[in-house]
């Protein structure tokens, strides 16, 4: 028998107007994949419209240059070949003052360090016993002379009584050899009236050349000794002054062919970092022989030193001109690189673009060098060597005086830092 509740139950939830139905695990699945997928798309898109965007912003933008140099401009000069070596200050004249008579000094009449002249009093020793020694041979001199006198008078009695015959040739004759002998006494006297005034003059005590004075080495009131190995005073020539250096035995040649044509050598004299020339004087002479120890021979300069900048033993470098190179074409040292091929350049074109170009150098002063390879006029990079590059675009950032270069060999480049 069929059962009724169940079929009225069917047919009650049949009637329902909106059944509800729950999706399966398989569809969620599929449509997670789907955003996932058109998530990435979008990515890659987007992605690569910024970055065709960036390449197309960039391109007008790569021409700009991203280094800064500093340049300077070839010249064309004069430059001058130098021979450098170490000297030493020495001067013209030194003096070490002793005293020539024994006596007590009574008076120092310098200042310690004091510039002194030719005559000028320096020391007094006390010069009452040398005075009193004058005095007396001054009185046995006016003795002798009124003995000799006397002696003559004879002499002229005897002369005239022998015309008469009244005395006999022999007492003529003797009368003569005591006038010679009272001459020769006199003249004895006078030598020691010299020697005394002499000694005299030596208790005062002069400068025998201009010069500057050292420290003060005796003291008033200290008894001296005449010929002592003890210097009383030291005097050294300060105007003019001479420096005396060496120099290799191969410039020798270079230098005498310049003295047999009569040029005068130009010597600077700068302090101990070449940095700052001190004086300027000219050669003086050579050594007559070569230090076979070392190979080099003597030179030696003089200056006149009017501000006393040169002081004696100090050591300075000296540069002596031996030759002057005409129409050169100038560049800085410092623009100057080398590699396994030779050395080279960066010029800096009218389109700010560097090109390596390579050169032959010549001498070199200082901070410029005289090359071959390079016009003047030419626009050279001084600084940033490590980062230029041949073909680099750069901007300049300031144009170097090549002129002041040339002018202050000894002065370092100033470069301007990227």
């Amino acid at each position: 028998m069929p059962d009724h509740t169940q079929n009225v139950a069917t047919a009650e939830k049949s009637s329902d107007p909106l059944p509800t139905r729950k999706p399966s695990g398989g569809a969620w699945w599929k449509w997670l994949l789907v955003v996932v997928v058109l998530a990435t798309g979008a990515f890659f898109f987007f992605e690569h419209q910024a970055t065709g965007l960036t390449g197309q912003a960039a391109a007008p933008v790569a021409p700009v240059a991203s280094l800064t140099v500093t340049t300077a401009s070839a010249r064309k000069g004069d430059l001058g070949v130098y021979v450098n070596a170490l000297g030493t200050v020495t001067p013209v004249y030194t003096v070490t003052v002793t005293s020539r008579v024994v006596g007590q000094i009574v008076s120092v009449n310098y200042q310690e360090g004091q510039i002194v002249h030719k005559n000028d009093s320096l020391l007094e020793i006390d010069p009452r016993p040398y005075q009193a020694a004058l005095t007396q041979v001054q009185g046995q001199l006016a003795h002798d002379q009124a003995v000799l006198n006397e002696a003559r008078i004879d002499l002229a009695r005897y002369d005239q009584a022998f015309a008469r015959n009244a005395i006999a040739k022999q007492q003529l004759d003797d009368q003569q050899q005591v006038v010679s002998q009272d001459e020769g006494t006199v003249g004895n006297d006078e030598g020691q009236v010299a020697n005394a005034k002499l000694n005299l003059d030596y208790c005062h005590i002069s400068s025998p050349i201009d010069g500057r004075v050292g420290l003060r080495l005796v003291d008033p009131g200290n008894i001296v000794q005449a010929n002592g190995s003890t210097p009383l005073v030291v005097i050294t020539q300060l105007q003019p002054i001479t420096v005396i250096f060496s120099v290799a035995e191969d410039y020798l040649p270079q230098i005498q062919e310049q003295l047999r044509q009569g040029h005068r050598l130009q010597v600077d004299a700068f302090d101990r970092t070449q940095q700052k020339q001190i004086a300027t004087g000219a050669l003086l002479t050579l050594d007559n022989q070569i230090d076979t120890t070392t190979g080099t021979i003597k030179l030696k300069a003089i200056f006149e030193n009017k501000d006393s900048s040169l002081f004696p033993n100090q050591f300075v470098n000296a540069r002596l001109l031996v030759d002057t190179q005409r129409g050169a074409t100038l560049i800085p040292a410092a623009a100057i690189q080398r590699n396994g091929q030779g050395a080279f350049i960066y010029q800096v074109n009218s389109n700010q673009v560097v090109s390596l170009r390579t050169i032959t150098v010549g001498t070199t002063d200082g901070s410029t060098s005289a090359v071959q390879g390079v016009k003047p006029g030419d626009v050279i990079a001084v600084d940033n060597f490590d980062k230029l590059q041949d073909g680099m675009q750069v901007a300049v950032r300031q144009v170097a005086s090549s002129n002041n270069q040339t002018n202050q060999p000894n002065q370092p480049n100033q470069k301007v830092s990227q």
